[in-house]
């Protein structure tokens, strides 16, 4: 199939500017007329919802190990329909996967699995002729993915930038853009990262637009334009979320998903799974909304910061005890990171919802990378053996850290997670695309009026109704 023209914005580590440079290049090309499809290689949810406000369209992740490589172009195509321009941001550094499996799920890997040329961002604080070197290593460690240009980002004068340019015309690479010191644009950030667009929509409009100008004005647009056009046709067919759920259940079951500022790491592809299975999905906001939607049958809360909302988040009592009586009536539940957090009896002391029998609070550790799960019991999500990949990230800990009937086996480190009734809780980050019977899982158990195996009585922290 066609596909439109790509371009991978990648760097030699992390911290060089490679969302500056991407988010700034969406914005540029949409503000010139440009249907821009932004998408980020791994596990990232914030730097999507900076993508998205530049371009007017949702942002996606594209992860190899948490989907399979074989889902990539596809996954591609299906959120780069009727796109004029790709843009896909990387991940750490050009060659960085996961640990232990040498590049795979690495931003070279995304572009291989694409055929889309890498422009690489290089901060040039303090280097001149050394900058040259760098990037023919970059260039030449993997015969088949090239570097088709540079921008130099935190260049400090003329001088700077002409040494800079000199250096890698001795080498034939372009030099497509140059970014100043004094360019750089302020994007607040928190322990986790850059702080999400839905926490600071209003000023987030404005540092888009500022990236936008700036690199409108810093960058060769046109050159961008030639590369990304070089990029090969594509033969996977566009990813189906009806085809890998098997089409939809009867009763079309209200399914509530968690968002609002406390709640923001959400894949797009999990709204359409839920919806290709045939769920109504709504959202709601557990820092506004006082009651689940009426009829919910089920309730998926994914990932965020309700570390910073716990108070907000507390003093919601009547949502949280809504929350407490779709457990209690069997209402299936599905909880990762922060929605495992907003589960517990409390969070840094302040109360939520109760309904597993667990403690949170933040620590300095960060607890980080993909992980190979093996589900411990059946529930709501999955069989027992269900084998799925996913990742953490998060600073908070959780006491216990699984339950009497946990969630997930992760091998040498243990248990971890709750399965309490209808309930599941993890700290475990999972795309549903990787995974579509999870989703659809989830629907017939929501469609079926009660989650898998519940009976009257009570569950582990959780007070089922008759």
């Amino acid at each position: 199939m066609s596909a439109p023209p790509r371009v991978v914005i990648a760097a030699p580590a992390s911290g060089h500017g490679k969302t500056t440079v991407a988010t700034g290049l969406i914005a540029a090309f949409t503000r010139r007329g440009d249907v821009v499809s932004p998408h980020k290689v791994g596990p990232d949810y914030i730097d999507p919802g900076y993508h998205a406000l530049a371009a007017g369209r949702v942002g996606r992740n594209l992860d190899p190990f948490l989907v399979g490589e074989d889902r990539i172009g596809s996954l591609f195509a299906h959120g780069a329909r009727g796109a004029d321009l790709a843009v896909i941001e990387g991940v750490m550094g050009l060659f960085d996967g996961a640990a232990g499996r040498g590049g795979y799920a690495s931003t070279a890997h995304v572009a291989r699995l694409l055929g889309a040329p890498v422009v690489l961002v290089v901060d040039a604080r303090a280097q001149s002729r050394s900058v040259a070197a760098l990037v023919r290593g970059f260039d030449t460690f993997e015969p088949a993915v090239g570097v088709a240009g540079v921008i130099l980002n935190r260049v400090g004068s003329d001088r700077h930038e002409s040494m800079l340019r000199e250096a890698l015309d001795e080498i034939g690479m372009p030099v497509l853009g140059v970014l100043r010191r004094h360019d750089t644009i302020a994007k607040p950030a928190r322990h986790l990262g850059l702080v999400p667009v839905a926490e600071r929509h209003a000023d987030a409009v404005r540092t888009v637009e500022a990236l936008g100008e700036l690199i409108a004005r810093s960058v060769d647009l046109a050159a961008v334009r030639r590369i990304a056009a070089g990029a090969g046709a594509l033969p996977d067919a566009p990813w189906d979320a009806a085809r890998e759920v098997g089409g939809p259940v009867a009763g079309r079951p209200r399914i509530a998903l968690a968002g609002g500022s406390a709640f923001t790491f959400a894949y797009a592809e999990t709204a359409e799974l839920l919806s290709a299975a045939g769920a109504e999905v709504v959202t709601v906001d557990p820092l506004r909304d006082e009651r689940l939607p009426e009829r919910t049958a089920g309730l998926v809360v994914g990932g965020g910061f309700p570390e910073v909302y716990a108070a907000e988040l507390a003093a919601n009592a009547t949502l949280r005890a809504d929350v407490v009586a779709l457990a209690g009536r069997g209402g299936p539940i599905a909880a990762e990171c922060a929605g495992l957090l907003y589960l517990a009896r409390s969070l840094d002391g302040a109360p939520m919802c109760g309904v597993l029998p667990a403690e949170a609070r933040m620590t300095e550790r960060l607890t980080l990378g993909y992980r190979e799960a093996t589900a411990a019991h059946d529930s709501v999500l999955a069989a027992t053996g269900r084998v799925v990949r996913g990742h953490e990230f998060h600073r908070t800990t959780l006491t216990p850290r699984a339950g009497g009937r946990p969630a997930w086996s992760l091998g040498e480190t243990g248990f971890e997670g709750h399965v309490a009734g209808s309930v599941h809780a993890s700290y475990l980050h999972t795309h549903w695309a990787g995974a579509p019977d999870l989703a659809r899982r989830f629907v017939d158990a929501c469609a079926a009026g009660a989650g898998t195996g519940v009976t009257s009585g009570t569950g582990e922290g959780v007070t089922l109704g008759a």
